[in-house]
């Protein structure tokens, strides 16, 4: 009896020993994968040139532009150059909203008149008319205040929301997620008062005299009335004037429309999987930008990496297990008609998808990664840390995936968000200033090949 305790016993410490080194050899494995993709990432990365093609060739690219028809052509172009198996467009009807002459905005007051002021007009506002609309101004802080004022004390005037990002969160999209109500959903709030405009400070975190745009969302059931985004540091120059003087009027026109939906397209590459070809790995960005600027960070940067991340994994050699897939969304800042018909086909081809990756958060230095997936699969992926941290990879402690590919999770798939570092972004998100030297060579490689690292993981594990 002691005998065959003893013989099971030695069998046990075999086997756990033979697990050991199977696991030992997996993870070397993975290194060396990584490092492979790193290398080629820093040594022959092609992320910096698309984005220098795509920001300066094709500039800005809002939904339904003849610039988004072309980035549309030079997505499906690249890709097909890069020797992917399959290029694909997917039809989607976006909306084609035009923002016309430039922006005219001037303070009037007893004490300082004809003050000019950089403002730009939201996307999806209507205009003013080419005549204008001239107002006394009322401030608010937020929707509570502007309750509290009132029919009586808003009707015929201009809402001003100036309620800054705040300062003190050290994660800016947490800042922005705090103050970027008053840009969507202000206007409506104040039209529901009788306001005949309303101006809303931008979402930048720094006194800057460039007005960041934006989109916003009108309520059903409630009057239109034209809404513009003003600079930081003109906001602070408004609200002084109005400490001051009781009094104070602001000159608006804008002649900006929306015009008919117009016609578009996602577009999808792919590289087979040779075990699961019928099962996807999404790798993405959204391929509109606001028409100010030329965005590089918001989300040409995206963009690229994704494309990247398959020509890494095949340069390298790297057979997939599963589908690989370079989604390009279209309309993800003002609709979201790319991100919700890619899940809309997906689901009425029952497609299974592994997992979905995106990366909108600008091309800076790579911090981690965002997820929003079941317990099990959390754990499994802060497992690969150990692999991952030699390549400045070490948050992936934050909830999040990304808009576009947000439609994808109520059908069950786990959703990742590349995560770059954020103190930089809002200095030109949705800008004049997002243009091509704002980006960094160097980070933008590295967080294609963080997006390729991730993603070979992904594959390489099934998520088990």
């Amino acid at each position: 009896m002691s005998y065959k305790k003893h013989s099971f016993s030695s069998l046990s410490v075999v086997l756990l020993l033979s697990l050991l080194v199977l696991q030992a050899n997996a993870q070397t494995q993975h290194e060396t994968t990584i490092k492979k993709i790193y290398d080629e990432a820093l040594l022959r990365g092609q992320s910096y040139p698309m984005l220098t093609y795509l920001t300066t060739k094709i500039g800005a690219r809002l939904s339904g532009s003849p610039q988004a028809a072309a980035a549309v052509e030079w997505s499906r172009h690249i890709m097909q150059h890069y020797g992917f198996d399959s290029v694909w467009l997917q039809p989607v009807l976006v909306p084609h909203w035009v923002r016309g002459e430039k922006e005219v905005a001037i303070i009037q007051s007893k004490i300082r008149s004809n003050v000019p002021v950089n403002v730009l007009a939201l996307g999806g506002s209507i205009g003013t008319g080419t005549a204008g609309v001239q107002a006394q101004i009322v401030e608010v802080k937020d929707f509570e205040e502007l309750k509290t004022l009132g029919e009586k004390n808003v009707k015929g005037k201009i809402v001003f929301f100036n309620r800054p990002m705040d300062a003190t969160k050290i994660q800016t999209f947490a800042a922005y997620g705090g103050a970027v109500n008053q840009r969507g959903a202000g206007p409506s709030e104040a039209a529901k008062y009788g306001a005949v405009a309303a101006i809303v400070r931008s979402m930048g975190s720094n006194s800057e005299e460039y007005a960041h745009t934006g989109g916003l969302r009108y309520a059903p059931n409630v009057g239109k009335i034209p809404a513009v985004a003003i600079s930081t540091k003109h906001a602070d120059l408004l609200s002084e004037i109005l400490r001051a003087e009781k009094e104070v009027t602001v000159y608006i026109r804008t002649t900006c429309e929306t015009l008919p939906d117009a016609p578009s397209f996602n577009v999808i590459g792919e590289i087979k999987g040779k075990e699961f070809p019928k099962e996807y790995i999404v790798v993405s960005g959204h391929l509109d930008s606001w028409d100010v600027g030329q965005g590089a960070h918001d989300d040409g940067a995206g963009c690229v990496q994704a494309i990247e991340a398959l020509r890494l994994l095949k340069q390298i050699g790297y057979q997939p297990r599963y589908t690989i897939r370079a989604v390009m969304y279209m309309n993800e800042e003002n609709g979201l008609r790319g991100g919700i018909e890619y899940a809309k086909q997906a689901d009425v081809k029952k497609e299974k998808h592994l997992a979905a990756m995106e990366s909108d958060r600008g091309g800076f230095t790579p911090r981690g990664f965002t997820m929003s997936v079941p317990d099990k699969t959390k754990t499994l992926v802060q497992s690969w840390k150990p692999m991952l941290e030699p390549y400045g990879l070490t948050d992936f402690s934050q909830e999040g995936g990304g808009a576009d590919i947000g439609p994808l999770g109520p059908l069950g798939v786990p959703l990742f968000g590349y995560l770059p570092d954020s103190q930089r972004y809002f200095d030109y998100h949705h800008t004049q200033e997002d243009t091509i030297d704002k980006v960094n060579k160097r980070e933008l490689e590295l967080g294609a090949a963080a997006m390729a690292a991730l993603t070979y993981l992904i594959d390489s594990s099934g998520l088990k």
